[in-house]
């Protein structure tokens, strides 16, 4: 019993013991909350407006505004400049476009608690041209555009700076307190000047070259992730090329890494002006003057491109070639409105469709729009492959009733050009036709 008696009373006191921890721990922690408490003297939402606060008297505290670099989701980088007023009115500039450069937007904008401090360009400006789900808008990606953002959460605020994350696309923006000087380069027609470069597109010619330090070299640019590409023939006769991406600053454009051609390493050019008379860019190299213009030819032609492209819809499974939007022609993309056609799909270009000839012809998709299929076709020959490096397409004769006129009749018209077409191959399973008449039309090829 005794044993029994001192057992229970040890474990009484072991409980008593627990429960006098507990109790300690509770009141420890209760006034630690009471002490918490006296460090926050307001309520979150009277904090997040402070915040607020702070970031609408950085923005409309800079005179002179704020200069940002947005990198799009396509890899294309563009300069803003904005400047901010009490009444939630922005205006902007931007390297967009020449009118963007030129003319002075004004819009609205936001600071909203959403889960975060956020600003919000809440109408249409120069910041959502990047943003426009309608691709003719910017070239970019039809339904979502350039990839890019016009509301932000505001992560941090310093004297001089302002950074920000998209919400939708996550695109990364610092704002930096723009300068007079950097004011009066948009005011004074500098940006636009440099904005001349995207004249380089009006150049109707597929292939563009240009000169420097004695050399020639092939140009390409693509204006919308805003790369630049120039190809030469080397001292054993064969093609080496150098690709880098640019940004416009005020005095013309600023390669991400510099060209070294050898003799000499080119971080930019400067633009000159724009010959609209003659289609020329006169640019300045290291200060010495040149120019891009367009070309007939290639730098040096792939003579057998024509017959690679050819068979490889053969080796490859037997089928076909296609291109969404036809002909390129005369600086006019889909120039015969081929993918205006009801219930067009592509345009095909078939190899050995059928014994001794091939099949060219839009595919449409079929009147329950599950399938697709040909309405007509045109039956050329085995294109003539020459030894200078063209293909020449005759045509054999047709399947079904082909149009006498419109858009599939243009196509095919423009296919039987008796100079024929060069082929370019800008990809493992991608090549250009390009019109050898004078490399003003051209079409691309998939597979």
């Amino acid at each position: 019993m005794n044993k029994n008696y001192e057992a229970i009373m040890n474990k009484l006191i072991s409980m008593k013991k627990n429960w006098l921890f507990v109790f300690l721990s509770i009141w420890i922690f209760s006034s630690c909350r009471k002490d918490d408490k006296s460090v926050f003297d307001k309520s979150p939402d009277e904090r997040l407006q402070e915040t607020l606060n702070n970031y609408r008297s950085a923005l409309t505290g800079s005179a002179t505004g704020w200069n940002a670099v947005i990198t799009t989701g396509t890899g294309g980088i563009y300069h803003f400049y904005f400047r901010f007023n009490d009444s939630n009115r922005v205006f902007m500039y931007a390297d967009v476009n020449l009118e963007s450069a030129t003319v002075l937007k004004e819009s609205s904008y936001r600071l909203k608690a959403i889960q975060q401090p956020s600003l919000i360009f809440d109408t249409y400006s120069y910041l959502h041209i990047l943003s426009d789900p309608n691709s003719a808008v910017n070239g970019g990606v039809q339904g979502a555009g350039l990839i890019s953002d016009f509301e932000f959460s505001l992560d941090t605020l310093t004297t001089d700076s302002i950074r920000l994350t998209g919400s939708v696309n996550h695109t990364k923006v610092t704002l930096v307190r723009a300068t007079q000087q950097d004011l009066d380069d948009w005011q004074n027609g500098n940006w636009a000047k440099v904005l001349a470069f995207q004249n380089f597109g009006k150049i109707q010619n597929y292939f563009k070259r240009m000169t420097i330090g004695g050399k020639e070299y092939e140009v390409r640019v693509d204006l919308i992730t805003r790369t630049i590409t120039f190809t030469w023939i080397n001292g054993v006769g064969n093609l080496e090329q150098f690709s880098t991406g640019y940004n416009y600053s005020p005095g013309g454009i600023d390669f991400i890494t510099p060209f070294n051609t050898g003799s000499q390493t080119i971080n930019g050019l400067e633009i000159v002006s724009w010959d609209a008379t003659n289609s020329i860019l006169n640019v300045k190299v290291n200060g010495a003057a040149s120019s891009i213009a367009g070309a007939i030819q290639p730098l040096k032609i792939d003579l057998t491109a024509p017959s690679r492209w050819w068979n490889y819809a053969i080796n490859n499974g037997g089928i076909y070639w296609i291109s969404i939007n036809g002909f390129h022609v005369n600086g006019v993309d889909d120039a015969f409105g081929i993918s205006a056609l009801a219930k067009y799909y592509y345009l095909i270009y078939w190899p050995q469709y059928d014994t001794g000839n091939d099949l060219f012809a839009p595919v449409f998709l079929n009147d329950a729009g599950t399938g697709l299929t040909l309405q007509y076709g045109a039956a050329p020959n085995t294109p003539q492959f020459t030894v200078d490096g063209r293909a020449i397409f005759t045509l054999l004769g047709t399947y079904g009733t082909y149009p006498a006129s419109g858009p599939s009749a243009q196509s095919l018209n423009q296919l039987l050009l008796p100079q024929g077409y060069y082929f370019v191959q800008t990809g493992s399973t991608t090549y250009d036709m390009v019109s050898a008449l004078d490399a003003k039309a051209w079409v691309t090829w998939e597979f």
